[in-house]
């Protein structure tokens, strides 16, 4: 009983102190995720209004009009590279799982993007076959845009090569340290609904057909850069959660080992003193 309360005792140590980190951590992470917000709801504004008039043209982008059919579906799975943080992976993961069975029951090709180590080695059990690609991010101390770039110019590349006709991207959308919400967002073609556009009429210089095949791979790697910022701010929500939690269990633990040890030496105590009173009564 001593060593499994010195071992109890020793995770709650750990536990603890991996809390600490995680809600150092936790505030800069937040900041960015925040920070990235405004120019990405912007971003998609202005891309909103200027679609509204070119996505029935005929020249209109493939980002923007798509490939006319939705037979191929990409998933990009954004989760993190460590566990340790309840079931912050795993929602994600059973979100994107959710959407491609749905997807293959309707008789769509369903294809994985995978960025994070965690929803690769969970998907890899059931669609090993069906992911085509896997970024590790754990040698990245800090996240840039150039990583998000980077991941853009692989999307669009398979796009551009015919791969697949639909990507949908998934994260993990940071509301507060309690509460992150897994989040599925179309990026190719591009959605563009009432409420991206404005009721103000523009005038661009030059003209949107110009303008449009450079804004859109630009607001693809900015959406993709978001959800990696929000990712880490809900990664640290969580984890600085699961290590409180497991901090107070550890806690609960050592009390009932504690009391239980205290019992087993009183019983062993009285057992003694009862041999030694009738050894003494039998001389």
């Amino acid at each position: 009983m001593r060593v499994r309360i010195a071992s109890t005792k020793a995770t709650q140590k750990i536990t603890k102190a991996m809390q600490m980190v995680a809600a150092s951590k936790l505030r800069r992470a937040q900041t960015a995720a925040e920070a990235a917000r405004p120019y990405a709801t912007k971003m998609e504004a202005v891309i909103g209004n200027i679609a509204a008039a070119a996505a029935a043209s005929p020249g209109a982008p493939a980002l923007l009009a798509g490939t006319g059919k939705d037979q191929v579906h990409l998933l990009l799975v954004c989760t993190g590279e460590r566990g340790l943080c309840g079931a912050f992976n795993s929602a994600i993961v059973r979100l994107a799982r959710e959407r491609a069975l749905v997807l293959m029951n309707e008789g769509k090709e369903v294809k994985f993007f995978c960025v994070g180590r965690k929803g690769y080695e969970q998907l890899r059990r059931t669609f090993e076959k069906q992911i085509v690609e896997h970024v590790d991010l754990r040698s990245v101390r800090q996240l840039a845009f150039v990583n998000a770039e980077d991941i853009a110019k692989k999307l669009l590349a398979r796009f551009q090569a015919g791969e697949f006709d639909v990507c949908t991207l998934f994260y993990s959308s940071f509301k507060s340290v309690i509460a992150q919400v897994p989040t599925a967002q179309q990026v190719i073609p591009l959605e563009v609904g009432e409420g991206n556009g404005s009721a103000t009429s523009y005038e661009y210089e030059p003209e949107e057909d110009e303008i449009l095949p450079r804004l859109l791979p630009r607001n693809l790697a900015v959406q993709i850069f978001r959800a990696l910022l929000e990712n880490n701010a809900s990664f640290y929500g969580a984890q600085m959660s699961a290590m409180d939690n497991a901090t107070r269990n550890a806690g609960e633990m050592i009390r009932k080992q504690t009391l239980v040890y205290n019992r087993t030496r009183q019983a062993m105590i009285t057992k003694e003193l009862i041999e030694i009173i009738s050894g003494a009564e039998a001389v």
